[in-house]
């Protein structure tokens, strides 16, 4: 089967990322920290199956997730984790209104963000 008629499977754990905001790869995008130009060449995951970013979302439509280790948000200064946790979960809450929106690509990130990248 063609890659495209897949779907994208999660590198983590193998499952189908059915929804936009289930998407790593996505949250990334929108909050900035991923170039778009390499989209499609950057393996696609859940948000739940990163937990180092997944701990910062903070939103009712999202089971909190846990990051053991160094990474553990409570091992981190607070007030970057307030900065993180706004900045992510506003990446989410992102990802759930595009789902409802016909946009293009280039005006998915959030607005500090959009044109970042543009050369």
């Amino acid at each position: 089967m063609a890659k495209c008629d897949e779907g994208y499977l999660c590198d983590v754990c193998g499952k189908p990322v059915e929804r936009l905001f289930e998407s790593d790869l996505y949250l990334r995008y929108v909050i900035g920290i991923l170039d778009p130009e390499v989209l499609h060449t950057t393996p696609e995951r859940h948000v739940k199956c990163n937990p180092a970013l997944a701990q910062f979302v903070v939103h009712e439509k999202f089971a909190p997730v846990e990051c053991a280790g160094d990474f553990d948000k409570r091992n981190l200064d607070a007030s970057f984790v307030q900065q993180r946790e706004t900045l992510v979960t506003r990446g989410y809450e992102r990802l759930r209104e595009l789902a409802r929106l016909d946009l293009p690509i280039v005006d998915y990130p959030l607005p500090e963000f959009r044109g970042k990248y543009v050369r």
